[in-house]
């Protein structure tokens, strides 16, 4: 039998704070949402003044990345280079640049989806928060 890591509460709440951080420290007003490997929520951050629905993007974002195994950008862009068939892909609803895996030992073992601003912000912060874990 194989084992693999898995986020701790600890963790969760070290990469939220580390995104956290990176929003305010540029004065974006974001949601930062956190999922384990299966997609399925651990933490949903609405930072003051962030639109309501960027709530269910940041979900969307983090749940396309852990279950695709790869930023959601990746998705993006190939809608974008013309396979738009992807766009009707199953259970992949957050298919724009912003959710991205956390990688641990060749393992992903959940994401992070952030949306409120540029989409290439939106990555900048959640990397920054997955970068607070050390990785």
């Amino acid at each position: 039998m194989q084992t693999k890591p898995v986020l701790t509460l600890e963790d969760i709440k070290k990469i939220a704070a580390g995104a956290e951080h990176e929003a305010v420290a540029n004065g974006w007003k974001v949601v930062i949402a956190i999922c384990d490997d299966g997609g399925h929520p651990l933490w949903l951050q609405r930072l003051d003044g962030a639109a309501p629905v960027s709530a269910h993007i940041a979900s969307a974002k983090a749940r396309t990345a852990a279950l695709g195994r790869r930023e959601s950008k990746i998705y993006e862009d190939m809608i974008n280079n013309g396979r738009v068939s992807f766009a009707r892909a199953p259970e992949l609803d957050g298919m724009l640049e912003g959710g991205v895996p956390i990688v641990v030992d060749g393992e992903v073992v959940g994401a992070v989806g952030v949306s409120g601003v540029k989409s290439a912000e939106d990555a900048q912060i959640a990397k920054a928060g997955i970068a607070a874990l050390g990785l």
